[in-house]
């Protein structure tokens, strides 16, 4: 077990940095799986190391569909992440759920078509993660209680479905979506938090609703002005949230996650390709010496 701990952030729409770092780095990583997002910002808070990486990076340049998922996750796993905060905006499929609170939720359903890389293995090395509760309730929990001492409205557990996008969902949609009792919509979760499970990193979200999607009739349908005005209102409370969140973290890994990728792997070592074997190193490589 690692005596300190590290925290990674990955920001959402209009969380491009987060405040009171010291000791501030940033680290340009290359990885098997291209570039990360943007350049990640390594720095101390309140003596806990942080590790941020704006999500579509600055400037929002990645649909979420573009996003570098694997590249982002090895990255941070590289630098040493054992915890990761997911900061996302996400439409409300629920009454109670009104825009401008926080969901931390505990479930996925992924709706998105297949065109994301959704894991590390493949290519001759077979792996199957345990997912069954994606999210962390360590992390979870602390979430929670950071949210609710920073002030904001805050609702424990719900499903997030994640969609393709990059359009919005059409009517239909999102009835279907209440229908099954998801809590939010997104588009970024997943396979963001497949992967986190893979890196052994334990994750959980921060859920920040910024509309109803399309199906309150007293509320217009979804839009990118609507979106980006109720997130600018949260960023702050996303940051207090964070700096409250992080020293709260164990310095121990969580036991949801430890071993994940160990228990994963079904390819006998010897027949692992060496380059496959160079490429996870990160992951698995503590296994297979």
């Amino acid at each position: 077990m690692k005596a300190e701990r590290t925290v990674a952030v990955i920001g959402g729409s209009g969380l491009y940095d987060i405040d009171g770092l010291t000791d501030v780095e940033e680290i340009d990583q290359d990885t098997p799986f291209g570039k990360p997002s943007d350049v990640i910002v390594s720095g101390l808070l309140d003596g806990v190391r942080m590790l941020f990486l704006p999500r579509h990076g600055r400037g929002h340049r990645f649909t979420p569909s573009e996003v570098p998922y694997r590249a982002n996750i090895w990255a941070l796993k590289k630098l040493g992440a054992d915890w990761c905060i997911s900061v996302s905006a996400v439409g409300s499929l629920k009454e109670e759920i009104v825009p401008g609170h926080v969901v931390i939720v505990d479930q996925f359903i992924d709706r998105t078509k297949g065109i994301r890389d959704s894991s590390f293995f493949g290519e001759g090395i077979v792996g199957h993660v345990a997912f069954g509760d994606p999210i962390s309730p360590v992390l979870a929990d602390i979430l929670y209680e950071a949210t609710a001492a920073s002030g904001g409205t805050v609702h424990r557990g719900g499903t997030y479905v994640c969609m393709e996008g990059p359009q919005f969902s059409t009517r239909a949609e999102s009835e279907l979506y209440r229908s099954w009792g998801a809590s939010v919509i997104g588009m970024t979760n997943v396979p963001e938090s497949k992967l986190a499970r893979e890196a052994e990193i334990a994750y959980a979200t921060l859920a920040l609703a910024t509309d109803y999607d399309c199906w309150h009739p007293g509320h217009d349908d979804v839009n990118v002005a609507a979106v980006i005005a109720t997130m600018n209102q949260n960023v702050q409370l996303a940051r207090d949230i964070i700096a409250r969140a992080a020293p709260a973290v164990p310095t121990t890994l969580d036991p949801l996650v430890a071993g994940a990728a160990q228990f994963a792997v079904m390819t006998s070592p010897d027949r692992i390709p060496a380059a496959r074997r160079e490429a996870l190193e990160p992951i698995i490589g503590r296994y297979l010496s």
